[in-house]
């Protein structure tokens, strides 16, 4: 099964090029590895996934570039085109030569239902030459014009022509000392309206992958290339292949819908956020050793306090990490405070991060032997959801972009409120005072229209905190 991926603006266009590198770095890597016949299978997996044979056997992305300003998709598809390994389709773009000037309201009310017909008609051309769809993926930033208003836009258009198809919304939250000066609005805008038509929306903080990038990394001069390949990274570790629970014996055909299926449960929960380890410079992949056991117990301590990078330096990795006994305790402490406030809520209870549900992906040598039973633990998870319906575990034998082991944990869970409350507030802050108000209803948003956006993530916010 195929994933089409659209992506919107100059965020979304060039993670998705970022992604698609990865991903071909990681198959060619995967066929030379001595597994060969498992190499293979994961080679013809992955490019049925996201790629169709071109009649001169190029490999071309199931992708669709859209922008309001040629200069990036011309970058885009050039550097795609420059890698000799892949490409994007020399129709699969659409773009005009004049933006949406950072405002939500001229994406959504203005180039989307301009442009409506023409997008639609690329993503079409994409779903039909797939053989069967598994889903669609949409990459897109929350703080600018194009990739927030018009991905929006595009996302209610597709989910009104593919009822019965599974979008995955990947947004980038901008920096939180502020890339836009109205990106709070743009961002409540995005999230509010994506809540009602998006399966599930994949969040990536830029502070937390700067930080990636700095810290473990070891980048003096961060660019945002930079940024764009450490989340390409972690998407890729979540959509290449695996073999998930259900299909134990060979890769999962379907990744979107196992991907909902495990993670997505309920309507009024669809935040997932998303952590990878380890992750480290290149050059210093020769050089480093790591385990199972030290893996996992690391991911489970960065799950309970919420942590989205790891903290300090890796060759120090197993420093930071719990016991059982120091995490058995950590959770009878929250669960008594929790008994004490007669609620379950990250910000009150110690900054315990409580799940709606889990997935760890595992990947290269000896995945067979991880024991991942610590996720299984009941005080992770809410307690009206039992913990073996709420975890669930993928592998895969064969290393992910040269990492010898690495751990991907997707998670539906409190990690994502303190940045969501934080944004709210400041959006409501700027909505009080009236703030650039204008400069959005004079292309058709009303007042009206920001207070049920305020209403609907405060009720997501009300919702995740009652876990």
């Amino acid at each position: 099964m195929s994933i089409v991926t659209v992506q919107l603006g100059q965020c979304g266009n060039q993670i998705g090029q970022e992604l698609f590198d990865v991903i071909t770095s990681d198959t060619n890597e995967a066929q030379r590895y001595k597994l060969s016949a498992q190499g293979k299978a994961y080679g013809v997996c992955s490019q049925e996934r996201f790629f169709h044979d071109e009649l001169t056997g190029e490999l071309s992305a199931r992708a669709v570039l859209i922008d309001m300003e040629p200069k990036v998709i011309t970058q885009t598809m050039a550097t795609a085109a420059k890698s000799g390994r892949w490409k994007y389709g020399d129709r699969s773009f659409f773009c005009q030569k004049q933006g949406s000037g950072n405002n939500w309201a001229n994406g959504f009310c203005v180039h989307g239902p301009r442009h409506e017909e023409a997008v639609g008609d690329l993503v079409r051309r994409e779903v039909e030459r797939c053989d069967r769809l598994a889903g669609i993926l949409t990459l897109m930033s929350v703080a600018g014009g194009t990739g927030s208003g018009v991905g929006t836009y595009i996302t209610q258009c597709l989910r009104d022509t593919y009822p019965h198809s599974l979008i995955l919304n990947q947004l980038t939250w901008p920096y939180g000392t502020g890339e836009v000066i109205v990106q709070n609005y743009n961002s409540i805008l995005t999230l509010s309206h994506l809540y009602q038509c998006s399966d599930a929306i994949l969040v990536h903080e830029n502070d937390t992958v700067h930080r990636i990038c700095a810290q473990l990394m070891n980048i003096k001069h961060i660019s945002f290339s930079d940024v764009n390949k450490v989340i390409a990274h972690q998407l890729g570790s979540v959509l290449q292949p695996a073999h998930t629970q259900s299909t134990c014996s060979q890769y999962s055909r379907n990744p979107i819908g196992e991907l909902m299926a495990t993670l997505v449960c309920h309507p009024e929960y669809r935040l997932l956020g998303l952590c990878s380890i380890p992750q480290m410079p290149s050059s210093s992949l020769a050089y480093s050793t790591f385990t199972w056991p030290g893996l996992l117990k690391h991911l489970r301590q960065m799950l309970i306090s919420s942590t989205k990078m790891e903290e300090g330096k890796q060759a120090h990795l197993t420093h930071t990490i719990l016991s059982d006994a120091q995490h058995k305790k950590l959770c009878i402490d929250w669960q008594v405070q929790a008994t004490a406030v007669g609620q379950r809520t990250a910000d009150k209870c110690s900054g315990f991060n409580t799940s709606m549900a889990n997935l760890l992906i595992l990947r290269g040598k000896d995945v067979s032997s991880a024991d991942a039973r610590g996720f299984l633990d009941p005080a992770l998870y809410s307690p009206w959801l039992p913990a073996e319906g709420a975890f669930s575990t993928w592998r895969s034998a064969i290393p992910f972009n040269r990492y010898e082991k690495s751990a991907t944990l997707v998670s539906n869970s409190q990690s994502l409120l303190k940045p969501l409350d934080h944004m709210v507030g400041k959006a409501w802050n700027m909505f009080a005072s009236r703030a650039y108000v204008h400069q959005y209803t004079k292309f058709g948003i009303s007042e009206e229209d920001f207070l049920d956006s305020f209403t609907c993530l405060e009720q997501v916010l009300s919702s995740y905190r009652h876990l």
